[in-house]
């Protein structure tokens, strides 16, 4: 690991804990809501400003650090469920931000990138469909949104679900379907072709603006708003995708370790049947299998993270890292409101946050199955692609 990366996450580290951490008792905050409100969410890049903490894996001359380097920062942003969102590393901005860098003009970065990298805008990425209208879920093929051109303008129409962000969000990348195949779209958010219909209450609560279902109803968008070329929408999307599944991982990492601090600081104070609860070997040996499922999740973000780092697209190893990440912290988490009984289902800690959000994280940026389903296909494509050698 880089020393710059490293001083980049111990600021980051010890301004979670000092500054963020704190505001998780926040009165503003809904439990089950729709994620923390917009004054809630400025107060605390406000802080993380002054703290020279803002966006922190992207550099003052707009690059991007290794993932291999991200993963240590985006580790210690998450230890709360609000330090993504404080220091600018959330899904779906940190995976908008890397997208538009790699893809962008210079003028598309100029009007939509540096918004985001200052944190003085959210984004929102529409690609998920209702799935009640057959519409794209984890098959993007399914896409059921359309467009085509109009003069020097495109148009688009369809339904997107499960929107994370859209409420509040100034930057918008829509994906929609031609004739000759996917295309991307930056729009300035609100737009009063783009409807909120609805938004959805999820088990998740952390994401600003929650997940809505959105109408897109004669949207026209300027030519030159396309990101990258037309038809190439899905490939952008494999730009994206890869990376962003993996900072899933890295964040939801950081928060599973802080659940587990809490639950092994609950278990060595705590005691039942004559003794603390970390003596007994039932309540011990589930803090020491977290510790082993931790450090294996680690160990498969940071190789992931190596692959990635090595040029490739990385689709099938950030399959198997979000496969093994996911679950493997669902089962930290679960063990952490185990291990706590009462108090781990409670609001008293956010381990019962955790918990829910982790829950659903084996599911956002695709199930668990439909991950095993790809990584099956290539072991067949690999097979017959051998024996036809």
């Amino acid at each position: 690991m880089t020393d710059r990366a490293i001083a980049i996450a111990d600021r980051v580290e010890a301004f979670v804990r000092n500054i963020v951490v704190p505001y998780e008792k926040d009165p503003r905050i809904e439990v089950h809501g729709h994620g923390p409100p917009e004054d809630l969410v400025a107060e605390l890049r406000a802080e993380a400003r002054a703290a020279g903490v803002m966006t922190p894996h992207i550099l003052d001359d707009g690059s991007h650090l290794t993932q291999r380097e991200t993963a240590i920062i985006l580790k210690r942003s998450g230890l709360s469920p609000l330090g993504p969102v404080a220091v600018n590393t959330m899904a779906p901005d940190e995976g908008n931000m890397y997208l538009l860098g790699k893809v962008g003009t210079p003028d598309q970065k100029t009007r939509f990138l540096a918004p985001l990298v200052s944190g003085e805008a959210r984004s929102a990425f529409f690609m998920t469909e209702p799935a009640a209208e057959g519409g794209a879920g984890a098959d993007p093929s399914m896409m059921q949104t359309l467009c085509h051109p109009d003069g020097d303008h495109w148009v688009i129409n369809g339904r997107k679900a499960f929107i994370t962000g859209a409420q509040g969000a100034k930057v918008g990348i829509i994906m929609a379907k031609a004739q000759e195949g996917a295309c991307l779209f930056l729009v300035d958010l609100p737009d009063p072709a783009i409807r909120i219909e609805r938004l959805l209450d999820t088990i998740d609560s952390s994401m600003p603006g929650g997940h809505a279902v959105v109408t897109i109803d004669n949207l026209r968008v300027p030519a030159d708003q396309m990101l990258g070329a037309s038809g190439e929408g899905f490939a952008y999307a494999q730009v994206r995708l890869s990376p962003a599944r993996l900072s899933h991982c890295m964040r939801w990492h950081g928060a599973a370790t802080r659940a587990q601090e809490i639950a092994t600081a609950y278990a060595c104070k705590r005691e039942a049947f004559g003794k603390l609860l970390v003596d007994h070997e039932g309540v011990g040996f589930m803090l020491a299998e977290n510790l082993i499922d931790l450090q294996q999740a680690e160990l498969m973000i940071d190789w992931c993270a190596d692959v990635l780092d090595g040029g490739s697209l990385g689709t099938a190893e950030s399959s198997m890292a979000k496969v093994a990440v996911s679950e493997a912290l669902m089962r930290v988490a679960d063990r952490c409101v185990q291990v706590m009984g009462g108090t781990g289902v409670s609001g008293d800690t956010i381990v019962e946050q955790v918990f829910r959000e982790i829950r659903a994280f084996r599911i956002y940026d695709g199930p668990t199955e439909v991950h095993k389903w790809s990584l099956a296909k290539k072991i067949k494509r690999d097979f017959l692609k051998a024996k036809d050698a």
